[in-house]
């Protein structure tokens, strides 16, 4: 049976600890196995996922923000060129979660109730997540951040509930963070611990909090065991709020403005490999002024400052997680990912928009400077275009500057450092790849319902430095914007115009094929068609 709680509880200012006497030593972990010589070799795994981040925003991959933790797990690590994401939050976490594609979780759209299979807002019965399969394994499961793959109705969350789609009831044996997509960094909708609703505390920032949990995850967590910990970030995400501290140390440094900057991120990334000469930067967005052009730029340049120390924000607690595991011990045989969920977000946030609560300055206005509390707005479509740095398109879209992520993976038992792989990979790989690491083993069957085979491949070997089987064909489609990746050919629309490309020539997309190739375009739209009906897109 599960209880759940309904009750408002705060940490009377003080986080990690207060009323709830749910600190790890407390509970029964379950699924842990006592200590052996094999579960001491096993290693531990971590999960650092930002949100709406673009590909080019931290140093490893071309940005000017100082990311230096961040940085660091790739200069001891490996850094991927071609790793992708779903192309927005919901459904590239419900694949990450899962192993599967995320139409085959339940969560292809967004996470409203529906009655299609792959459109029930809610992970199903018939998956698992990587927490549930890693816990039959003897793995202590720690989740702090954002959730966002059951329903949750903003303006009537009680009547959206679905508590056995919540973290502790799919395998995570402590949560912390909210259940819902987005909101105030300040103030956060939906947050909790465990199975109870709480208020935060004094002086709360989401990004910090998120961090500091899983600092306190990792300290509290059980030597004899190995440990999974999903830190799941909101930031860099909307609404652009961050601490005035952060926000001052880039003041000023924006005012050259978007166009320069996308010509210097794309001069570093092909310093550093991670983008071929060959491939043309992409024009700016035909919607978006030239900087010389553009009004407020004081404005503008205030925006994307406050953006810039939200990932700021993320690095500091990334590095404190990294401290943690030094502390520990346990630095040296854990696994480190990081990515992000989907590329930067040309969303542009209006005042209207009070499903997250009242904002007095709400709203993306010249007049109105965001970073505060009391302020709701966005960083708008300019920033966004050179976040996603030298690719096309944004969020939700299915072109390179949708999917494609910065992926870094640091184990410094396992992985030589400062290798940047041009390997395709997918977060349908995640699931896997953690369960080979275990020694562990997909089931057929979990509490009773047939699970759904898994759709991703290890790439084990590959962080070992071993020859490693790739992905031949990966698909991809959200709110109708498709995609279908066969070998170096890639067809992707917007509705139903479909784009070729040659992403080994062109990886920025900016020679449509399609009229010269009907024929493959007639194929791999088949294709396409064949796995939209296996996997419960239409």
């Amino acid at each position: 049976m599960i209880i759940i709680s309904k009750r408002k509880l705060h940490w009377l200012g003080k986080p990690l600890a207060g009323t709830l006497g749910l600190g790890i030593s407390s509970v029964i972990i379950g699924g842990c196995a006592a200590g052996t010589e094999k579960e001491a070799a096993r290693p531990n795994i971590i999960v650092i996922m930002a949100d709406d981040m673009g590909y080019s925003d931290i140093g490893c991959y071309g940005g000017e923000i100082p990311t230096p933790n961040i940085d660091l797990l790739s200069e001891n690590g490996m850094r991927f060129t071609q790793f992708y994401n779903g192309g927005r939050c919901c459904p590239t976490r419900a694949a990450l979660l899962t192993g599967l594609y995320a139409h085959q979780a339940g969560v292809g759209s967004m996470v409203s109730p529906s009655g299609r299979p792959g459109y029930l807002g809610r992970l199903n019965e018939n998956c698992a997540t990587f927490a549930e399969v890693l816990q039959t394994e003897g793995y202590q499961t720690f989740m702090s951040g954002k959730w966002h793959v059951t329903h949750y109705d903003y303006q009537d969350p009680e009547s959206t509930l679905h508590p056995d789609t919540w973290p502790v009831q799919r395998g995570f044996d402590r949560f912390f963070g909210t259940l819902s997509g987005a909101g105030s960094f300040f103030t956060p909708v939906s947050l909790m611990i465990d199975n109870d609703f709480i208020e935060p505390w004094d002086d709360f920032y989401y990004t910090e909090a998120i961090n500091q949990q899983a600092v306190r995850f990792i300290e509290e967590s059980d030597d004899d065991s190995p440990f999974l910990l999903y830190v799941s970030h909101v930031a860099p995400h909307w609404p652009l709020h961050a601490r005035d501290e952060h926000i001052e140390k880039f003041e000023g440094v924006y005012k050259t403005g978007w166009d320069r900057l996308r010509e210097e991120r794309y001069e570093r990334m092909i310093e550093m490999g991670l983008v071929d000469k060959s491939w043309p930067l992409s024009p700016r967005d035909e919607e978006v002024p030239a900087w010389e052009d553009a009004p407020h730029k004081e404005w503008e340049a205030h925006r994307m400052a406050v953006y810039a120390a939200q990932v700021y924000s993320m690095d500091q607690g990334t590095g404190h997680i990294i401290d943690a595991l030094k502390r520990k011990g346990k630095f040296e045989n854990t696994l480190i990912i990081f990515l992000s969920d989907n590329g930067a977000s040309p969303e542009v946030i209006q005042g209207t928009d009070t499903r997250h609560g009242y904002f007095e300055r709400g709203g993306t206005t010249p007049e109105i400077f965001p970073g505060g509390p009391d302020t709701y707005a966005s960083y708008g479509r300019a920033w966004a275009n050179a976040g996603n740095t030298p690719y096309r398109r944004y969020k939700r879209w299915m072109h390179e500057g949708g999917i494609a992520t910065p992926f870094i993976a640091h184990w410094p038992e396992v992985i030589k450092p400062n290798q940047v792989v041009h390997h395709v990979a997918h977060i349908i790989d995640l699931m896997p790849t953690f369960i080979e690491m275990a020694g562990g083993k997909y089931p057929d069957i979990l509490n009773g319902n047939e699970l759904t085979p898994l759709e991703g491949i290890s790439f084990l070997p590959l962080l070992q430095g071993r020859e490693q089987e790739q992905h031949q064909t990966l698909y991809w489609e959200h709110l109708g914007y498709k995609a279908i990746r066969h070998g170096n050919w890639k067809l992707v629309a917007e509705g139903d115009n479909w784009e070729l490309y040659d992403l080994e020539n062109d990886r920025t997309e900016l020679n449509d094929l399609a009229s010269e190739f009907p024929g493959k375009v007639k194929h791999m739209a088949e294709m396409w068609e064949k796995w939209a009906l296996r996997t419960n897109v239409k």
